[in-house]
């Protein structure tokens, strides 16, 4: 609370801070007008102006807000980027006018050098900075008048522009755009303009500058001035001259001190403006036109200029003096309203505080990095002169800097020039504060009498809220003398009298935090009874109605509390009857107990966010409001608040500690209706499952009567319902069940609606004296159907809770409902749980086993899966039972290959995603459905990363060695070994099952009755069965091409695969498979049969005789090794197998013996680094002999010679195998 804050020195500190959206408003220019009714936000060559609206928020109150008025482009030259504007308010003329401005004009500088109003060079430089100045009225006698100007800083010259000159100007040019649109004509002549331009000397850098105003230097500081300039012999003029005071900073130095002599001879270049006049237009004129409702006709300018107008040169202007840092670069300057003193940021993090009169630094501030300040200039209240030292003097004026610091989202405010700091505030870190330092142009000292000016000094612009705040200081935090207390006790009486005096005294008291119950209807009492006893002309009637409204709602928030507060509870008789309910929770009672323990696991929560936290009256008050007739409405807000009302009126009851008949009966007296209690309810109670599920019966029964005393209210059903037609009253809870994903809560609310709606019908039907079977039938089906259904959820759902085992792939479990169920289309349970499968990291074979016991056995009963310990098979066993036509076999199979399709495609590298994807399609004993699957799979997944390593097969030179132009493919080597065995396996199956469908009819797929009306997408069955079929000799021709990339990534054959085919065959490759394409003909050229002859088919012989030790078939090998004829590399590649084999029996073994460890130690480093590197994983057969193992490492030494940079390493292996066969 801004308000309250000013109370507390020492406020909250900087280090809490909100995560908010990034820092775009700091890169952008933002300038606010000082009457707050226009805003320009703008960004390289784009702007937004949002101009001030009045509008109504949600709670009838008016509030002014700023909105977007125009958007577009304010470049007119190529590549010109906006770098700084203001907004100038410039007085109305009109001797009726307040104060309010007459328009509001937007100045812009652009890093072309041009500053457009409208269209005028002043400088060819980008524009740095644009600064005003504006009329104030003196405080006292003897202050100067300053004159108006706008002044324009450049790299290194400063263009000021007299301010009347200016003020006309823009009235003329304003009057000419009016008048040019009346005639329909867009051509404006634009009256000269005078300013003067200055050369600014003698510093390195300036980034930011003030103009201070005329001043004028007594006659010491003039003969001080005189003295160090020119020397002994200076000669001192009789008057000072008057002199025009500039301030700089940037770097070099640090901050530079310019004054001009008025008087001297300064151009005055009106004629340039003159001259081109006639050639220029008002680009921001034409391009805001629709925003200022000038120049309907949006025409481009076609007079643009061909050449830049003449640019007058700069009149040098010498620096006087400056404070000299050499590291310090200063960042920005923000001059006092007084003038006195300036505000200046740098790039160490600090904020100096300048004394503009004597020229030196007299306060700094450290950490205050990328710091934007501002200025705030209080002048004393009525009431606060009682306390001031001497009456008779002129107000006196407090002064206040404002410093926002972004990096830590803090505000502070400092009393000057060496006060303390009075105010801080935690605002974010992403806020622009806006400060203008002026007010109206237009005005001087006889138009200004009389009026007040609606400006304000500092604001502060949030993005990440879209709220625009005033900065507002008292001004007794400026006293520091003894009556400052009982001047911020004056304060803060004042503020409190001015808020009594309206409805909003009310509403704050009534909208305060833990304010105790009896407290808020004692006053709202108390006013009430005072209002009563005043004249009823004189009595704000709204105040009469919200003081009696405010005291029902208190009231009843004090019955309810009493009730619920209540320290025993009569055990009120059951009247309604509960017959058949025990069979009902008895039959679900297992399945909600597992699924209770799958719910109840432990998690994080904050304390304030619990549903048993008190609910405070203030937050009852938002939520209920009277109507006219005195009935009671709920507003339902947040979820949160929601579910915190309901748990306040009814959760006592549910658990039984109130008497709900008489939490019925108050509420019903209230007037809330029937149909928005039992929305609360049902919240509730959905809301508290784990709760209701703790104590199952005596919830049930406590809701069963909760519910039929609802009905019982008037209002609830009606009584010219039509039995035969559906109950609004009862429609309302199947919806709420139907919508729930809590589905234990869900059900046992429907068992519990389903008896009462029973029992009502029945009794309805007996008043009636006649049996209306239509009426019962058509209503308890909607609730047999209901109940059916969410039984069915709630198996699925507890199947979906079971944790997946530890460290398969991630992913919160689905959240099932009804309607989530019947919205997902056909195949939404299969797409659920093969998403579970996934989770599972179930292997196809294990899914299959569990699906053939499901055929093998009998639908089991609830009571047998408490034996059974709800073990994971039998959970899928009990779903499947459930749903026999949406989780029939084939269904599911397919549902499972697609899935972990989508997941390879996430992340290619897996490659068993993709096996296993492919070994659930085998599974599908349909070849309709593998057909459509098959398809799908190849033109969706797979053709466009096979083509892609096609392609980059045929480029590269070595497979093996290619791995960083794999992984363009999205695959390492064997990730893509792997792939190319899956397209293989994917394109046999399209031609086994393409032969195979003439022969089968296609599957009918059904649902279950109870899920009938399901809507939404297709399943992928479906889709499946309505693809083409495939053209076998493309499907065949693809296969070959797949089969010959396998086995030269498997072989490491440099082999080109594409040029092994003819250009009829490169041209068919990757086509849709449905389509029928030109295929090779029997002849071949015979370049490409000789080049299909040159595979080297010692590859395979040596790649034959690594697999044969691979599998521990030594003796094989070595007949195999006979017919090798590169025996080098058949070396190099048995080194790696055999060390694998003694890492393993080293490293990796179970039963490590004493040898092999003294062994390693003995062991070089070389070589034991390197039987570390080795992964004994890749050998099929680990445990192998170690006299076969010996054997081996003696033919290597044969096989290697001894100039082979691994022979020494064979030495070694030999000399440690040796050993171990020894001990051994």
């Amino acid at each position: 609370d801004w308000e309250s804050a000013w109370d507390n020195h020492e406020n909250k500190d900087e280090e809490s801070s909100s995560t908010q959206n990034g820092p775009w408003l700091q890169d952008c220019v933002v300038s606010l007008s000082p009457c707050s009714d226009l805003l320009v936000v703008a960004r390289e060559h784009k702007a937004a102006f949002l101009s001030a609206k009045w509008r109504t928020d949600d709670s009838g109150r008016e509030e002014m807000t700023l909105a977007v008025s125009w958007t577009g482009t304010l470049s007119t030259e190529e590549g010109e980027c906006v770098m700084s504007s203001i907004c100038i308010p410039l007085a109305s003329q009109k001797r009726s006018s307040t104060g309010r401005p007459d328009w509001t004009c937007v100045v812009v500088g652009f890093t072309s050098g041009y500053v457009r109003f409208y269209t005028e060079l002043l400088h060819e430089d980008p524009v740095l900075r644009l600064k005003c100045r504006t009329y104030e009225i003196p405080r006292h006698p003897g202050v100067t008048e300053q004159p108006e100007e706008l002044s324009i800083l450049y790299p290194a010259a400063l263009v000021t522009i007299d301010g009347f000159s200016l003020f006309q100007s823009l009235r003329a040019c304003r009057n000419q755009v009016a008048r040019a649109a009346a005639a329909g004509s867009d051509v404006i002549q634009p009256p000269p303009l005078a300013y003067k331009k200055w050369g600014l000397q003698e510093m390195d850098n300036i980034v930011d500058h003030s103009s201070v105003g005329i001043m004028t230097l007594c006659v010491f500081d003039q003969m001080k001035n005189a003295s160090v300039l020119g020397g002994f012999n200076a000669s001192v003029k009789g008057s000072p001259p008057a002199m025009s005071q500039y301030v700089t900073v940037g770097a070099g130095p640090f901050t530079g001190f310019y004054y001009a002599v008025e008087g001297s001879s300064q151009p005055l270049l009106s004629h340039v403006a003159m001259a081109v006049a006639s050639k220029l237009t008002s680009a921001l004129f034409s391009a805001a036109s629709g925003w200022l409702g000038w120049n309907k006709n949006k025409s481009e300018d076609e007079a643009l200029q061909k050449q830049k107008p003449k640019v007058e040169p700069a009149t040098p202007l010498g620096i006087r003096f400056g404070l000299p840092d050499s590291r310090r670069h200063g960042e920005s300057i923000c001059l006092s309203p007084c003038n006195t003193l300036a505000g200046v940021t740098d790039d160490f993090g600090r904020v100096t505080l300048l004394d503009l009169a004597r020229g030196i630094a007299i306060r700094m501030w450290k950490g205050y990095r990328d710091a934007q300040l501002g200025w705030l200039q209080v002048p004393e209240e009525r009431g606060d002169r009682e306390f001031s030292p001497s009456v008779s003097l002129p107000k006196r004026h407090a002064l206040f800097l404002v410093i926002y610091a972004p990096r830590r989202g803090i505000l502070e405010v400092w009393a000057m020039q060496q006060g303390p700091r009075v105010g801080a505030f935690t605002v974010g870190k992403h806020c622009r504060l806006l400060y203008a330092g002026y007010r109206l142009m237009g005005v001087n000292s006889v138009t200004s009498q009389g009026w007040q000016l609606h400006t304000q000094q500092v604001c502060l612009l949030d993005p990440t809220t879209g709220a625009l705040r005033t900065v507002s200081v008292p001004f007794h935090l400026a006293l520091s003398d003894k009556k400052c207390e009982r001047a911020k006790d004056m304060h803060l009486m004042k503020r409190l009298t001015a808020v009594l005096k309206s409805r909003d005294a009310l509403e704050s008291l009534l909208s305060t935090k833990n304010a105790p119950v009896s407290c808020l209807m004692n006053i709202t009492r108390a006013l009430n009874d005072t209002l009563k006893q005043q004249d009823p002309n004189g009595v704000d009637t709204a105040l009469v109605q919200l003081c009696s409204s405010q005291l029902k709602l208190l009231q009843l928030y004090s019955d309810i509390q009493q009730l619920h507060s209540a320290a025993e509870t009569q055990d009120e008789p059951e009247n309604d009857s509960l017959e058949g309910m025990a069979d009902e929770l008895s039959r679900v009672g297992p399945t909600l107990q597992r699924y209770a323990q799958l719910t109840s696991r432990p998690s994080v929560s904050f304390a304030q966010d619990s549903p048993d936290s008190p609910l405070p009256a203030q937050a009852f008050l938002s939520q209920l409001e009277c109507t006219e007739d005195g009935e009671l409405k709920v507003i339902r807000r947040s979820e949160t608040e929601w579910n915190q009302l309901g748990n306040f009126m009814f959760w006592g009851c549910l658990c039984g500690k109130s008497s709900l008949h008489k939490v019925c009966d108050t509420l019903q007296q209230a007037g809330i209706s029937p149909q928005q209690l039992l929305t609360l309810l049902l919240s509730v109670w959905l809301q508290r499952e784990k709760e209701v599920l703790q104590k199952p019966e005596e919830t049930v029964r406590n809701l069963h009567s909760l519910l039929v005393a609802l009905s019982n209210m008037k209002g609830a059903v009606e009584e010219s319902w039509d039995p035969q037609s559906i109950s609004p009253w009862w429609q309302q809870v199947r919806c709420t069940c139907i919508q729930s994903h809590n589905a234990a809560a869900a059900l046992l609310a429907a068992l519990v609606a389903h008896r009462a709606a029973k029992a009502s019908i029945t009794s309805r039907a007996d008043s009636k004296l006649q049996s209306e079977w239509e009426a019962v039938s058509l209503e308890l089906e909607q609730w047999v159907v209901c109940v059916r259904q969410l039984e069915n959820v709630l198996v699925l759902q507890t199947l979906l809770l079971v944790p997946p085992p530890q460290g398969a792939a991630g992913g919160a479990p689905a959240q099932c409902s009804i309607k989530a169920l019947l919205e997902g289309g056909t195949g939404g349970i299969a797409d659920s749980v093969s998403k579970w499968v996934f989770r599972q990291n179930m292997s196809p074979e294990r899914l299959k086993e569990i699906l053939q016991t499901r055929e093998a056995r009998t639908p089991p009963t609830e009571q047998q899966f408490v034996i059974l310990r709800f073990c994971l098979a039998e959970l899928l066993v009990a779903v499947c039972h459930r749903f026999p036509h949406s989780l029939s076999p084939d269904l599911l199979f397919a549902h499972c290959c697609w899935e972990y399709v989508v997941q390879w495609n996430k992340d290619p590298e897996e490659g068993r995603h993709l096996l296993w994807a492919v070994e659930h399609l085998k599974l599908v004993s349909s070849p309709h459905i593998q057909l459509g699957i098959s398809t799908m799979m190849w033109s969706t997944f797979i053709v466009k990363r096979f083509s892609a390593a096609a392609f980059l097969t045929e480029k590269v030179k070595y497979t093996k060695r290619s791995r960083t132009q794999i992984f363009d493919v999205g695959m390492g080597d064997k990730a893509m070994t792997s792939f190319l065995c899956c397209c293989v396996q994917l394109l046999q199956i399209l031609m086994e099952v393409d032969s195979a469908v003439e022969e089968v009819a296609a599957p009918e797929l059904s649902v279950e009755e109870a899920w009938s009306g399901a809507e939404g997408p297709a399943s992928i069955a479906e889709l499946a069965l309505e693809q083409r079929g495939v053209h076998y000799p493309l499907v065949q021709h693809h296969c070959l091409l797949a089969t010959l990339m396998h086995a030269a990534m498997t072989f490491s054959l440099k082999v080109k695969p594409l040029s092994l085919f003819d250009s009829k065959g490169k041209n068919a490759f990757f086509r849709d498979l449905t389509t029928i394409q030109l295929m090779p003909s029997g002849d071949m050229d015979p370049s490409l049969v000789l080049l299909r002859q040159e595979v080297n088919p010692d590859i395979l012989r040596r790649h034959l005789v690594c697999e044969l030790y691979n599998q521990g078939l030594d003796l094989r090998a070595e007949e195999v090794m006979l017919e090798v004829e590169d025996k080098d590399v058949l070396g190099s590649q048995l080194l790696v197998l055999t060390g694998q084999r003694l890492s393993y029996s080293l490293l990796h073994s179970q039963t490590q013996t004493q040898t092999a460890m003294e062994l390693l130690a003995r062991l070089p480093p070389t070589l034991c680094t390197w039987l570390k590197a080795m992964d004994p994983s890749e050998l099929r057969c680990p445990l192998v002999p170690l006299r076969q193992t010996s054997r081996l490492v003696g033919r290597l030494i044969e096989m290697l010679p001894e100039n082979h940079a691994q022979y020494s390493l064979a030495l070694h292996l030999l000399e440690a195998v040796d050993v171990l066969t020894t001990e051994d």
